[in-house]
Formats: structure tokens, C-alpha cells, sequence
């Protein structure tokens, strides 16, 4: 048998070093299977539960992996299932190739069975690049480029090969009118601003007395750079929950995440400052971000298309976030007075004592910050954290400390459910020698993440680090939404919406030969972590927390969870034992800051 297109398909996606492919089967990529089985499963083809974790997990393998994330779906609903995880590539700017399936050309507009317009389908989410390959010679030009564009563009791709063009004999495109010849080189690039711009940036810096720098990944290579100007400038640095892996949370000017799930010492870095420098980051929030007017500010980006937003900058530097400081600092004047500094360390010392009381509070059973809180000093050095959408990301946020080597990531964008335990997969085949820990809500794990404790244990042997810890936080409820409810619309939880079944998350962990764990009481809660982390393959350790325990906005006034508090004493009084105990005065408790405002 000669060589096939999709043979050769395998062939390039191995030239341009890609290892694994996150994959679901389907008659529409049969041809691609046959080839699989041909080149001894080379790049290795990641079988998920759903196509949709095969987008998550091939996110996870991109953002953790530093390359290029590939998935593959067969035609009709395995090419649509694709679509939350490339929109979470493509809102989080993170490079990933879909290879899809498509009906035989001969059946195309005849209402054939899985027959979707593709085109049409993959217009938005890859809009970047989509293609369909009808013919042999077409493939490297299509395949090259939507690689190239994935990386230069940091987004989701999309080729699409019908059926019988998988299977049609290899023909390169010849030196012909009408073939366009590929390559495969993809040569480094750093892109700076000009001169001009960096001088008159420099002099924005310079002028300030109170300076706040507002990091995102896009910071990611320039952690050194990013402590050098912080220090020069005395300033305080607040991280997007994107960027939490920057900095380290033990320099002392680190103020933490910023937002509705951060930290009271950065809204007050953001309030009270009169210049403000933002590196890789387009927090899209700008209520949390300085008055319009009260603050200078100079942005840093790389991608001329997202720079300018969010707040009126005075200068906008289009460039890499490394080679733009490099250029910056020299220019930037040291020796400022302490007072500003002082204070941020100061809020930044008082937010750790604040956090550390509220995790220690009683709860029924468990209080849910201090699982997060317990977990931290034990996280190995070179850990990878992945974290669920959900009041999960609050504890996350607030109480998961970060140290240089660490790397953790959400889904910061879109804000998806069910990403943590794909992405903890496809981190772990980016990094088989680290150790990976996901934090995922009870409602997270019941959407999408059982099934995938199913691929994990099929795939825990490739492993070099059997380390591979799920932690669910079980509070039977979608706490996110029901605290919104609370909070934001002054309603009762809604239990039909709201309320979760229990399952029995170790229990199932067991049954696949995995070790589950289950935490019903605080004092076991810091054995379990570290069993967990010492098992011999992937874990599960289930948490029992309390509902109840209010994921604060660090700008609350005591006013406003005040009318929170009334209204769960209206509605929630046969829920959770901090209404039972009194929830005004438990929550009084829970507020940060309250002792200084």
C-alpha cells in the first residue's frame, strides 16, 4: 500500500514535533485511524471520554506545555463538541490545531448523515484560519499554515479533511501554476516598540509616586524583568487570575488576584495609586482597576489587536512583555521614598493574617478556604495547579500561593466548567516528570470530570510522576450561583436549580483502581492532601465543605453583606450550619478587613 493523505498528515504533524494528538474516535477520521495504526501510534493519539475534553485537554497540554495543543474529531457532533474547548483556546489565547473529520465530497450538500458546514461551524471560534483539504497536493500548505498561525496568532485552527480524502494516495504539489509549496521552519521572533515609545513611557513611570503594575501570562517570560522594575519603581504588583503564576506571592509587594475573586490589598493597590503599569494582561474588568483620570498609565502587549483596551493609556508598547523591559528599565529611575511600598507591604501582611483567620474559622464540616489554605505549604515546587470555574476558583485564588517553578491556570475567559481535570491531563503529557493537582467544584466533577477520572486511570502507567491528585470540594451545591443569587440579586438560593445529588467522588475513584479519599471532619484535612500527594498513581480526595461560607468581594462594604445576610435568613434557614449559628455574626467573621474599616 502506498502512502496515504492521512499518513502523510501524521508524517507532518511529526515534523513539526507534535507528540500527542487529544482525540474520540469516528467513522469520519477513519482514514486518520488506519494511518494511526500504520505509524505505531506515532504522535501518540490521547483517547478522551468526549470530544469536548479532547479541545480541554489539548488547552491544558498548550498552556502548561508551552506548544502547540492538537485535537482530532470525526465528522457532525464530534466536530461540534469541539467548540467550548477551542473557544477556551481562543478567548485565552492559546494555540491549538483541530483536525476534523468531514462527510465523503461525493455526499456534500446532499443532507448526508453528519453532514455540518464546518466552514460555518469552526467561521468564529477559528477565524483566524479554517480550511478544508480536497485534494492531496493542498494538504502541506493547509496543515503548515494553520500551524504557524496558531502559534504567531496564540489561537485555535481549524483543517478540515473529508473521509475520501484521507484515503486518496499522497501526492506532493508540484512546481506547477496554481500549487502553493510549504515549509516547515517557524524561525523565533521578538517584537519591541520603538524608541520613542519606550522614552516617553519611561517618563510616564518616572513621574509616579504610587505605582501599581498589573500582570497577566502574557508576562509569563518575564518574571526577573518584572520583579526588576517593580523594585525600581517601589511599586505593588497585582496579578490577573491568567497571570497568578508570574510572580511568586513570597515577595512582599505582591498583592495577589485582582477582581471579584481577589484581594482586598489589590483593590486597594488599584484605588489608591497614581500610576499604573499593565504587562501581558487585558483584565477586562475596569471597575477594579484605577478611577479614570486618578492614574497615569503605560500598557505592554504583544499582540497590537488587544492593546489600548480597558483603561485610557497614555502609551501602548506593542511588543514582547522581556525584550520591552529590558528596553524599559535602563530608563527607569530608582530611589523613591518607602512610604508607598511600606503601606503595600503593610495591606499585603494584614490580607495573609486576615485569609489565615477566615480559614480556621468553624464550619460544617469543613470550611472550604481552608482545604485551599492547607494544601498550599505542601505543593511540591515544580507543581502544576489547574483550578475549576466555580466558588472553587475563589479559594484558588485567594489561598493557593504561588513560588518560582510553580505554574497554575484556569479558564480565565470564557470562564468554563469542567476544564480543571482535562486540563490537569494534558498538562500532565506536557510535564509526565511534574506533579499535577486539580481543584474542581462537586458541580464541575459531575459535569465532565467522573468520565474523565475514567482517561486518567487508562493513561496513569505513561506517567513518569505518578503524582496526579483531583480534589473535589462537595458542598452539594453550585456555590458560584447561588452566592451570586444571594449577593447580587438579594434572592434565597434556588434549590431546584441550585441544589447538587451527593456522590460518592472517592468511592468512584476507587472503583477504577484509583485511590479516593474522603475528608468529613478539618482535622483530617491536611493528612489527606499529603496522602494524596504520595499516592502511586492519581488520586481523588473528596472534601465535604460547608456551603455557607460567603466567597467575599474584597470591596464589600459591611452594608452590603449585611442585606446578604437577610436575605439567607429569609429564604436558607434550613441550610448550612452558619445561618443555624447565626449568620450575621458568622459572616462578620468571614468579612475581610472589617477590623481596620
Amino acid at each position: 500500500m502506498g502512502t496515504k493523505v492521512a499518513d502523510h498528515v501524521l508524517h507532518r504533524l511529526r515534523q513539526w514535533g507534535v507528540e500527542q494528538v487529544f482525540g474520540y474516535p469516528g467513522d469520519g477520521i477513519n482514514g486518520l485511524l488506519a494511518a494511526w495504526g500504520r505509524a505505531e501510534d506515532e504522535p501518540r493519539f490521547v483517547q478522551a471520554r468526549h470530544e469536548e475534553m479532547s479541545a480541554f485537554q489539548a488547552v491544558g497540554y498548550a498552556k502548561f506545555g508551552g506548544r502547540l495543543g492538537v485535537c482530532v474529531a470525526t465528522s457532525g457532533p464530534g466536530a461540534i463538541h469541539l467548540l467550548n474547548g477551542l473557544y477556551d483556546a481562543k478567548l485565552d489565547h492559546v494555540p491549538v490545531l483541530a483536525i476534523v473529520g468531514q462527510t465523503h465530497r461525493s455526499a456534500m450538500g446532499g443532507s448526508y448523515q453528519q453532514e455540518v458546514d464546518l466552514h460555518a461551524l469552526f467561521k468564529d471560534v477559528a477565524s483566524d484560519f479554517v480550511e478544508t483539504v480536497t485534494v492531496p497536493e493542498q494538504l502541506p500548505n493547509v496543515l503548515d499554515r494553520a500551524i504557524r498561525a496558531a502559534y504567531a496568532r496564540r489561537c485555535p485552527t481549524a483543517v478540515i479533511i473529508p473521509g475520501d480524502v484521507q484515503e486518496l494516495d499522497w501526492s506532493p504539489p508540484p512546481h506547477a501554476f496554481k500549487m502553493v509549496p510549504s515549509s516547515l521552519d517557524r524561525s523565533a521572533w521578538t517584537a519591541v516598540p520603538s524608541d520613542d515609545a519606550v522614552r516617553r513611557a519611561a517618563e510616564i513611570l518616572n513621574s509616579g509616586d504610587k505605582v501599581a503594575i498589573l500582570v497577566g501570562q502574557g508576562a509569563a517570560g518575564a518574571r526577573a524583568e518584572v520583579e526588576r522594575i517593580a523594585e525600581l519603581l517601589g511599586a505593588g504588583v497585582a496579578k490577573a487570575l491568567l497571570g497568578k503564576d508570574v510572580v511568586s506571592d513570597e515577595l512582599p509587594y505582591v498583592t495577589g488576584s485582582i477582581g471579584l475573586l481577589g484581594t482586598r490589598p489589590s483593590y486597594e493597590l488599584m484605588r489608591d495609586c497614581d500610576t499604573l503599569l499593565t504587562i501581558g494582561s487585558s483584565f477586562p474588568y475596569s471597575q477594579f482597576l484605577p478611577e479614570f483620570g486618578a492614574a497615569r498609565a503605560v500598557q505592554i502587549d504583544i499582540d497590537p489587536h488587544m492593546i489600548g483596551m480597558r483603561y485610557p493609556y497614555e502609551v501602548n508598547l506593542v511588543g514582547d512583555a522581556r525584550a520591552t523591559l529590558e528596553r524599559l528599565i535602563p530608563l527607569i529611575e530608582g530611589g523613591r521614598g518607602r512610604e508607598w511600598y511600606d503601606t503595600v507591604c503593610d495591606n499585603v501582611r494584614h490580607w495573609h493574617e486576615v485569609m489565615e483567620r477566615r480559614a480556621r474559622l468553624e464550619a460544617d464540616p469543613v470550611n472550604p478556604e481552608y482545604v485551599a489554605r492547607a494544601l498550599s505549604p505542601l505543593l511540591p515546587d515544580d507543581a502544576v495547579v489547574t483550578c475549576d470555574s466555580g466558588s472553587t476558583a475563589n479559594w484558588y485564588a485567594r489561598h493557593v500561593s504561588m513560588r518560582p517553578g510553580m505554574r497554575g491556570s484556569l479558564s480565565g475567559t470564557l470562564a468554563s466548567m469542567g476544564c480543571a481535570v482535562p486540563y490537569a491531563i494534558g498538562a500532565k503529557f506536557a510535564h509526565p516528570d511534574r506533579p499535577v493537582i486539580a481543584l474542581v467544584g462537586d458541580g464541575a466533577m459531575q459535569m465532565n470530570g467522573l468520565a474523565e477520572l475514567i482517561t486518567a486511570a487508562k493513561y496513569r502507567h505513561r506517567w513518569d510522576d505518578p503524582r496526579l491528585v483531583f480534589a473535589v470540594w462537595n458542598n452539594r451545591d453550585l456555590n458560584q450561583v447561588t452566592w451570586e443569587l444571594r449577593a447580587m440579586g438579594g434572592a434565597p438560593s434556588f434549590l431546584p436549580s441550585q441544589e447538587l445529588p451527593d456522590v460518592p467522588y472517592a468511592e468512584f475513584a476507587r472503583s477504577l483502581g484509583l485511590t479516593g479519599i474522603r475528608v468529613e471532619k478539618p482535622g483530617d484535612v491536611e493528612a489527606a492532601w499529603r496522602a494524596a500527594l504520595e499516592a502511586d498513581g492519581p488520586a481523588v480526595v473528596e472534601f465535604l465543605t460547608d456551603p455557607a461560607v460567603p466567597p467575599v468581594p474584597p470591596h464589600a462594604t459591611w452594608e452590603q453583606m449585611e442585606a446578604t445576610a437577610a436575605s439567607l435568613l429569609k429564604g436558607d434557614a434550613d441550610r448550612g450550619s452558619v445561618v443555624k449559628q447565626g449568620l450575621k455574626a458568622k459572616m462578620q467573621e468571614f468579612l475581610p478587613g472589617r477590623a481596620r474599616r
